[in-house]
């Protein structure tokens, strides 16, 4: 795997030289000249943790996420501050863990964002399913929610077992969701578990609609190394069978796809907190990717808050990239919406994307991965899985290194990739 993504990278960057993540940071982030700038928040808290989940997260303790979300607003305060203006930004989601284990504080983390940002696209928050109450929906809905997704994985109880989840209650979902309303109500399912058929799948999807979602997100299983997950894998026969029929019923059924594992039964139905040219990431283990930047924080909650105390960025890593790094980088998030526009790679470059990339984009236009028409590209279904089928490649090979030292070690010396 490792020698693929290497590869890959070598001949798309023109260089040999890796991806190098260095203990360092800027005490100012240069963001104030970034557009399509989106926001992240991670709450990592969880009631109890999954084998299979590579996501940082710890066992909730109201004082613990007191005392971050405490560091996170100041956190917000430190990078926002750092701007003479409010700046405009795209969308802000919240991830974890299990952001609604905090619902009574996200409205001050969302009231000290826009101190200092201007949300113009709606705010995402992640939810497990035993959180779909009345209450907390109406909570976070003051706090100015627009959009929530919905962690249930597969309504089958055989699935959740798999998973070491419990299973889901589908009325009580669906009875709470009709009580509080958002724009986006996106469920995530996940794909490719042990002796899953295009029928568990299928039923999945519909129940998903039926139960109040207009969006959902069908992500494959990826074991992860440091997981302790002993879920075997699908073998890639049939995981490409499974994903070509599911994308064949959801086309047939009307949904427009806007992702590679997504699928909306609504004009404006989306929720993504993976695309956007730019983002602040802010929070434990949260990302921040600008023009010549790449950077994530610590994985340690107990460090996370003792840098915020000591008055400094809790930054673990950051990368510099060169021109074509980052080029690779826009190119390999961007298409995951399964197009790639000229007009935006020129806009943000400053150069044509034929000129870089032109010879790649024949080739995949010759071997029936992508589609060109009016200065866009557009990815096949034939396409699509083998993006999935890299990505893997691409998860196992890079985040699943990275994540893997950062869960044991608060900063590392560094990383190359």
């Amino acid at each position: 795997m490792s020698f693929i993504t290497s590869l890959t990278r070598a001949w798309f960057t023109r260089s040999t030289r890796p991806f190098e993540f260095k203990n360092e940071y800027d005490e100012r982030l240069p963001f104030a000249d970034c557009d399509n700038l989106g926001l992240y928040v991670h709450i990592p808290f969880c009631r109890s943790i999954c084998d299979f989940c590579p996501y940082c997260k710890e066992v909730y303790s109201e004082d613990k996420c007191n005392r971050y979300i405490d560091a996170l607003i100041r956190e917000i305060h430190m990078v926002g501050g750092q701007g003479n203006d409010k700046k405009t930004v795209t969308s802000l989601y919240f991830g974890g863990g299990t952001p609604a284990l905090a619902a009574d504080r996200i409205g001050e983390v969302i009231e000290a964002l826009e101190q200092h940002f201007v949300i113009t696209e709606g705010i995402g928050v992640e939810l497990h399913p035993d959180n779909v109450t009345p209450d907390i929906l109406q909570k976070i809905k003051d706090a100015g929610v627009t959009k929530i997704s919905i962690g249930v994985q597969s309504f089958y109880n055989k699935y959740q077992n798999i998973l070491g989840r419990k299973c889901v209650d589908v009325m009580q979902i669906k009875r709470a969701l009709e009580q509080v309303e958002f724009e986006t109500v996106s469920m995530d399912l996940i794909f490719a578990l042990p002796s899953q058929t295009f029928e568990d799948l299928k039923n999945d999807i519909d129940t998903a609609f039926s139960s109040g979602a207009n969006h959902v997100a069908i992500y494959p299983f990826i074991d992860f190394t440091f997981t302790s997950s002993t879920v075997p894998v699908m073998p890639k026969k049939d995981k490409k069978a499974l994903l070509d029929a599911i994308t064949k019923y959801c086309a047939e059924q009307g949904y427009a796809r806007d992702s590679i594992w997504t699928f909306s039964r609504e004009n404006g139905a989306r929720y993504s907190s993976m695309t956007g040219d730019n983002f602040l990431g802010f929070g434990c283990s949260a990302t921040t990717l600008l023009r010549h930047q790449f950077k994530i924080n610590t994985f340690s909650v107990e460090e996370y808050c003792a840098r915020i105390d000591g008055g400094k960025l809790p930054t673990s890593l950051t990368v510099r990239f060169t021109a074509r790094q980052r080029m690779v980088y826009w190119l390999f998030w961007t298409a995951y919406s399964t197009r790639v526009r000229e007009a935006d790679f020129e806009r943000f470059f400053g150069v044509s994307l034929r000129r870089k990339y032109g010879f790649e984009l024949t080739l995949a236009r010759l071997l029936g991965y992508v589609k060109y028409r009016d200065g866009e590209y557009t990815m096949t279904p034939r396409g699509a899985f083998y993006y999935h089928y890299y990505e893997n490649f691409y998860t196992l090979a890079y985040i699943d290194k990275m994540w893997g030292i950062m869960r044991k070690e608060a900063f590392p010396e560094g990383i190359k990739l």
